[in-house]
């Protein structure tokens, strides 16, 4: 159970950016391969969930103190289902209990269904400055699979309703799914680039146990590509979009220069942010009497009802408020930070645990995957290679067992 919360000073390093993650848990429908925290419901009070968000935050914002506040991420769920109010009204008291950068980047992500499309200049002057849309396909027979309730037309005028608002479009596709050829779809990569994006996420289809898809795989109403076949769309996504000029800088993210999602940075490389909203988590940092950095692992209750009705009674719903294990920082930083193109600096170790990376790592198995080309360790840091990023769990998975 959480522990008691009371205002405190400063409990991270003072300059250090913070974020923070607003998650909205509803959705209009329920995709057949979503498991996020996202819920289907007719009827939502938005003015009392507007209280809620703004007293959960103002709760946990009094942990940190006036740090710098680097960005903002509204995800869920569907947040553009949100009033733009009550997007506002947490955008303000974030302003009034924390320290805005001059550059602070303020993202949300929506679906290109038509009412939601038609409200993307409101959530623009609610203080929204950069848009991620959930397109995921750009053929109708697709995105039926994909049970996503908007066609290609609408994703299509979603994209240019967006880039007449902002500065700074990002939108979602997902590739491996059954029965796709390489040709049709670098085709579509090649359409969706050609729409004016600055940044493509990239998603392979994934099989999640306790999706509807999970059932319908099971019992083989649709295959997926094999590992190689998966391998070569990977590869094959990384090359075109870089040859587009959308550079891979993570995993599954690709942006032309100073478009990259600043808040995902944040979370990969190990830094802090408060997540207020329903199942939301958060990573806060302290030093230690030997100064040594400590990290605290947040977590709200994940059930909207039960969040709602604990934060109007306690001024939050946190369900895990504990330290965070040595080891475990360590696991999470590598698994995170290995994700992007530049992995984690020796500034960055240095930071975190106090030493070089070579030292925290058993010698052999960095050796191993050095040696395999999975891994580069020199003069900037340690990160993954192509080759390493392509087989990402493996290769942590040997590196921290």
């Amino acid at each position: 159970m959480a522990a008691e919360i009371e205002p405190a000073g400063p409990t991270g390093p003072a300059d250090e950016p913070l974020g923070l993650y607003v998650h909205w848990p509803f959705c209009a429908s329920k995709c057949p391969y979503c498991d996020f925290n996202s819920h289907v419901t007719e009827h939502v009070d938005h003015a009392r969930w507007q209280a809620a968000l703004v007293a959960e935050l103002e709760t946990l914002a009094a942990r940190v103190g006036p740090r710098p506040l680097s960005s903002i991420f509204f995800g869920g769920g569907t947040p553009s289902l949100m009033d733009p109010e009550t997007v506002g009204a947490v955008i303000a008291r974030a302003q009034s209990l924390l320290r805005f950068s001059n550059d602070i980047e303020i993202s949300l992500e929506a679906n290109p269904t038509s009412v939601e499309s038609g409200k993307l200049a409101r959530f623009q002057a609610a203080g929204i400055n950069r848009i991620s849309l959930g397109i995921q396909a750009l053929n109708d027979s697709d995105l039926k699979f994909l049970g996503r309730t908007h066609t290609a037309a609408e994703a299509i005028a979603a994209i240019e309703i967006a880039r007449s608002c902002f500065d700074n479009v990002s939108f979602d596709l997902i590739t491996a799914r059954p029965d796709q050829d390489l040709d049709a779809w670098l085709a579509e990569l090649t359409r969706a680039v050609a729409l004016g994006t600055d940044h493509l996420s990239i998603y392979h289809l994934t099989i999640e146990p306790t999706t509807p898809f999970h059932a319908l795989h099971a019992r083989g109403a649709f295959t997926l590509p094999d590992d190689d076949t998966a391998a070569t769309l990977y590869e094959a996504t990384r090359d075109t979009l870089a040859e587009m000029g959308l550079a891979t800088y993570e995993v599954s993210n690709h942006a032309r220069p100073g478009h990259a999602c600043r808040h995902n940075i944040l979370y990969w490389h190990y830094g802090d942010y408060l997540g207020i909203g329903p199942g939301a988590h958060g990573r806060l940092s302290a030093r230690n009497s030997n100064g040594l950095l400590t990290k605290t692992a947040t977590r709200t209750h994940r059930a909207p009802s039960i969040w709602l009705d604990r934060v109007e009674r306690d001024g939050h719903a946190l369900v895990d408020d504990l330290p965070v294990a040595r080891d475990e920082m360590l696991t999470e930083a590598t698994m995170m930070g290995l994700r992007t193109t530049g992995g984690l600096g020796r500034d960055r170790w240095r930071a975190l645990f106090g030493a070089e990376p070579e030292t925290l790592f058993a010698a052999d198995r960095l050796g191993d995957l050095i040696e395999e080309g999975f891994l580069v360790l020199d003069a900037d840091g340690l990160r993954a290679t192509d080759d390493g990023r392509l087989r990402l769990d493996a290769v942590t998975g040997h590196l921290l067992r």
